[in-house]
């Protein structure tokens, strides 16, 4: 269990596209396998062993569910680590544009402006599907996991920026005018 990868517990290859239908299917297939009930009148050491690997099913499955773990993990498993501080250098020009885009937002939240916020929303949307695309790319075409790790590490920017403007939008349009 130790040694064999997220994509190998899930019988997946090891890239950033894969088929969602099929982690699905096999997630529910190994949970029932591993699920504590099952192992109800097991021995303690057995029920330890059971929730052992249903944790570890559930957890590879979460990583591999979600893009940019997903893309991440294939970084990681590479040898990059993402959040290294001695690789967390970016893009002068990434850099540039995350100033921009916090200096957008606070013009957003400052007018108190749905409609600039949505907007940013907006461009925010298309610039993380085109770095999933890049990283898709880099990994999947290229195996330039070094590259991807960088792009990774500005999704992880703009994911978080997604966040950060959703709860702006709540809070604005939850506060009674």
């Amino acid at each position: 269990m130790a040694s064999e990868t997220h994509f190998q517990l899930f019988g997946l290859p090891a890239r950033f596209a894969l088929d969602a239908d099929a982690l699905e299917k096999t997630w529910r297939a190994l949970a029932a396998q591993v699920h504590p009930d099952r192992y109800a009148t097991a021995t303690a050491a057995e029920r330890r062993v059971a929730m052992q690997w249903a944790s570890a099913v559930n957890e590879a499955y979460r990583v591999l569910k979600a893009p940019l773990s997903r893309a991440r993990y294939l970084c990681e498993l590479s040898g990059c680590d993402v959040q290294s501080e001695s690789s967390v250098r970016m893009d002068n020009s990434f850099l540039m544009l995350q100033i921009d885009l916090r200096e957008q937002l606070d013009d957003a939240r400052a007018s108190a402006s749905p409609d600039a916020l949505r907007a940013l929303a907006d461009d925010v949307a298309a610039m993380q599907a085109s770095l999933q695309a890049e990283v898709a790319e880099l990994i999947d075409h290229h195996q330039n996991y070094e590259r991807a790790c960088g792009k990774v590490r500005e999704w992880m920017f703009i994911e978080k920026l997604v966040h950060e403007i959703q709860t702006s939008l709540a809070e604005l349009t939850d506060t009674p005018h």
